[in-house]
């Protein structure tokens, strides 16, 4: 092919770049706002009046799927979905605001007591350590939902698919690997559209919860085909979601987006699969730091220098910051009650170098050699340019059969089935347990849809 994927992908907004205001370049992307009235405190971070001040706000729309952990542990695996979402909205620009969300589940054949379906095949069997599919749609769905009702997100929308069925070459299809989608829209100041760039002297910070061993090789896991890894690598993978930590969080960035002008925030990005690993690198690119791993805050000290720089904890972002900023930052983080961490500061080496400063000093009273570095990287050689991939595609003939009814079929039994399905039938399992009026329209709309079914009736 003449392009790539992500060529193709990205060519609606290269013949119509006019509207997008951030388009595959960070967290979320965004559309043109408009001038609004926008309450927010005289001080942000401390206790003040609120006031209306006039803000350009652009329109923020973001969206990922937390499949792999969902069909390991389908709770736990949505709360991270949802949380890392909230992240990826908060932490687009430098710093957004969270406003409302949307979920969505495709799992495969529900088999269902008493409810089967006469398309379901029974003999369909699925990886052990993989959750049924009923199990991935009330435990994956009661997380989400349960996250952002503490978080204080109002889940607003989504959608339910169920499918499998084996077709007529004997290819089974079903979403084997659920879907767990999750999506969002936000609001970003005009004048937080673009990052900073990083500049010698800046401090290197991560703020929110301690590390924990949590997620460890989540992002591989995710990557490889659901059944084929370890039970236990694919259990070591799945992180678990802090709602509370992560609202603290919100607020620290929340306070800071708020400042306008004088937000103190350079670059911010959340910290997702790899853990310090992967987001630090990000952080500091291309300029590089010294980075010393025993400044990482710890909620259990017996944590390897592997699992501090590798483990997938959540509630975490890495940021930015002038030297003179830190202040400020800190004294945010006090009032929330939310760690921060100073790992190092931009030294314009290029390469990310991670010491162990207790390895130093151990060795500094033992009279031995100082240790090398943990890491020692080039960050060209990992986050610049990398060569093109290439895919083989071999196009396959489907075998497909004509419908075939049969005459004794009645319309009525045809109908009971369609309403069965989760895409068609009533979604109060999923709507009856959200907390939709920590906003007050999503409240209203709630009650008015109320109302009209009760008119109907």
């Amino acid at each position: 092919m003449a392009k790539t994927l992500f060529q193709l992908v990205k060519s609606p907004l290269k013949a119509n770049p006019n509207n997008s205001i951030i388009g595959f370049k960070d967290n979320s992307s965004a559309i043109k706002g408009y001038p609004v009235n926008h309450l927010r405190p005289e001080l942000p971070g401390s206790t003040s009046p609120l006031s209306l001040m006039m803000r350009e706000l652009g329109i923020l729309f973001t969206a990922e799927t937390h499949n792999f952990p969902c069909a390991v542990v389908p709770y736990p695996g949505a709360e991270t979905g949802a949380g890392g979402r909230i992240r990826d909205t908060h932490a687009t620009g430098k710093g957004s605001f969270i406003v409302a969300s949307t979920a969505g589940y495709c799992v495969g054949n529900l088999q269902m007591e008493e409810s089967y379906a006469p398309w379901e095949d029974s003999s369909f069997s699925d990886p052990s350590n993989l959750a049924s599919p009923l199990q991935i749609l009330i435990d994956a769905s009661d997380g989400a939902s349960d996250y952002g009702n503490k978080f204080g997100e109002p889940l607003i929308q989504g959608f339910t698919r169920n499918f499998g069925l084996r077709l007529p070459n004997g290819e089974r299809r079903e979403w084997l690997k659920p879907i767990m989608f999750s999506g969002a829209i936000g609001q970003i100041d005009h004048a937080h559209i673009s990052k900073g760039d990083p500049e010698i002297g800046m401090l290197v910070v991560k703020i929110g919860g301690p590390a924990y061993r949590i997620g460890m090789g989540g992002g591989a896991a995710s990557s490889m085909v659901s059944g084929q890894n370890d039970a236990e690598l694919d259990f070591n993978a799945v992180q678990r979601g802090d709602a509370e930590m992560a609202q603290k969080l919100y607020r620290v960035i929340r306070a800071c987006a708020e400042m306008g002008e004088n937000n103190p925030i350079i670059i911010i990005h959340d910290q997702g699969a790899g853990g310090n690993c992967n987001v630090v690198k990000e952080i500091i690119y291309p300029k590089g730091a010294e980075i010393d791993i025993r400044s990482v805050i710890v909620g259990d000290h017996t944590l390897s220098v592997l699992e501090i720089w590798g483990a997938e904890y959540q509630e975490q972002d890495a940021l930015l910051v002038k030297p003179e900023s830190r202040c400020l930052l800190q004294s945010l983080c006090e009032r929330e009650r939310v760690s921060m961490a100073v790992l190092g500061e931009i030294d314009g080496s290029g390469k990310i170098v991670l010491i162990d400063s207790a390895a130093v000093e151990h060795a500094k009273l033992s009279g031995l050699p100082p240790p090398s570095p943990v890491v020692d990287l080039e960050l060209e050689k990992v986050l610049g340019d990398m060569p093109q991939k290439t895919f083989e595609f071999k196009r396959v003939s489907r075998l497909s059969e004509p419908l075939d009814i049969a005459p004794e079929v009645k319309l009525m039994d045809v109908l009971k089935q369609v309403l069965k399905l989760p895409s068609v039938c009533s979604k109060r399992f999923l709507t009856t347990k959200v907390d939709r009026c920590v906003t007050g329209h999503n409240s209203r709309q709630l009650a008015l849809s109320n109302f009209h079914l009760l008119m109907s009736l």
